[in-house]
């Protein structure tokens, strides 16, 4: 008998052990997009916060499987922490099969997964909402953008040479290491972040503004987050539009701090800690934009004064 007992416990502390070893699972799925070479780059990226998150000085153990399209196998889904899209609106949308895409994404946050949504992947058209607005979106991660084809609502991108981005919760762990920073990019601006007579307890915390338009400063949500009563958490931010913008350090910090955060780890005083190589080492099209072909079909109007 003692003999068995020690081999239990022997087997139960190696299970333990093994388990407080594993590594946290961030899954990151990259949606199609039409945009102009340097502009979006989702693919480029995906490749790029995956390498920033598994090469992280000061959080380590985190793994991320990359996925360009929606991940069929469950036990992949499962042992995701968090889920990072990107791609021109909301991926799971977007994908082969959208019900069951969000059906399946509903059974992660069910369990308390987070989500995150890097700048049009915050993106729903008109066809994927209700007529008042709602969607699963807007309660896992606390609100969207929401595309021109929207009845009920309707936010406004534009690209604007200098916008501020300031932080409106600068004690949140999203902002730790990160300062207010000025880049020329499209941060949407009139972001749906639920009915105006939703209960506090469901409504998102703004973690950045920015003053827009200049011609008629108002302080605009450009980030976003969300503690759910499912225990998961959500984080939105609407930036970079333009590739080349991954190297601001305050900007790719923040974003990194996001899917940090939403996975349930500690986000250090500092901030999460990486080292960026050349941009050009992920492999997108063009790291500077290059315009359409006026003879191309395009997608959604991306000149400054356009609404998506």
């Amino acid at each position: 008998m003692k003999h068995a007992i020690l081999v239990i416990l022997f087997f139960s502390s190696a299970v333990i052990s093994a388990l407080a070893a594993a590594p946290t699972r961030v899954l990151i799925v990259v949606g199609p997009t039409d945009h102009p070479p340097g502009t979006h780059e989702v693919a480029a990226g995906g490749r790029l916060l995956k390498h920033c998150l598994e090469h992280m000085a000061n959080v380590p153990d985190v793994k991320v499987d990359l996925f360009y399209e929606w991940p069929k196998d469950a036990a992949v889904r499962a042992a995701a922490s968090t889920v990072v899209f990107i791609g021109d609106t909301f991926p799971p949308n977007r994908l082969p099969n959208a019900a069951q895409n969000l059906a399946e994404l509903g059974d992660m946050m069910a369990r308390g997964c987070g989500i995150v949504c890097v700048h049009y992947a915050t993106g729903l058209l008109g066809a994927d909402v209700k007529p008042d607005g709602d969607h699963p979106l807007l309660h896992w991660m606390g609100g969207y953008f929401a595309h021109k084809s929207c009845q009920h609502h309707v936010s406004l991108a534009k690209i604007f040479p200098a916008a501020t981005i300031t932080p409106s919760a600068p004690q949140h762990p999203v902002w730790r290491g990160c300062r207010e920073f000025t880049l020329h990019d499209e941060p949407y601006t009139h972001n749906y972040l639920g009915p105006a007579n939703a209960p506090l307890s469901s409504r998102a915390t703004v973690l950045a503004t920015a003053l827009l338009p200049p011609e008629a400063p108002k302080p605009e949500a450009v980030s976003w987050c969300i503690e759910r009563p499912d225990t998961g958490r959500g984080f939105a931010v609407v930036m970079p539009h333009f590739y080349r913008n991954w190297k601001l350090a305050d900007l790719r910090r923040s974003v990194l701090n996001g899917i940090v955060w939403t996975a349930k780890l500690a986000v250090p005083a500092t901030g999460v800690q990486t080292t960026l190589p050349d941009l050009s080492t992920f492999n997108p099209v063009s790291i500077e934009p290059i315009p359409r072909a006026p003879n191309v079909k395009s997608g959604p109007s991306k000149d400054a004064s356009s609404k998506k």
